[in-house]
């Protein structure tokens, strides 16, 4: 069973050599999404929590072009640049994803300059 890369231009663009999701059989592994507005390429305004909506956005487009949706993540990992930020986040959070929910880990990290947020999602599918 091979595996394929899944793109999409409704999602920033990688920066390196990476793929903006991977599908293995009914496995998708969406790489890290940060704030960035793929239409502009700008960093989206208002905060953490707006750059946590923007994220939620590129995470979105990217698992619909896998044929999934939030729907189907098991997993996420949060990666904020700053404590203090964990609320804000958690609130934006707690509206955009629906229980069942899936298992996460927050972490915090450095990210590039003005970046506060970055989230990665594991979804499993039905068998094709």
């Amino acid at each position: 069973m091979g595996k394929d890369a899944v793109t999409t231009i409704e999602a920033p663009a990688p920066v390196a050599a990476y793929s903006q999701a991977v599908r293995k059989g009914n496995i998708v592994q969406v790489a890290g999404q940060v704030g960035i507005d793929a239409a502009t390429g700008e960093i989206v305004d208002g905060g953490v929590a707006g750059q946590t909506r923007q994220v939620f956005a590129n995470l979105r487009a990217v698992l619909r072009a896998a044929g999934a949706d939030l729907d189907d993540v098991v997993m996420m990992r949060a990666y904020l640049t700053d404590t203090a930020h964990f609320a804000e986040f958690n609130a934006v959070y707690n509206e955009l994803v629906s229980e069942p929910y899936p298992a996460r880990t927050t972490v915090y990290v450095g990210l590039p300059a003005r970046l506060l947020v970055e989230i990665d999602a594991l979804a499993v599918l039905d068998p094709r």
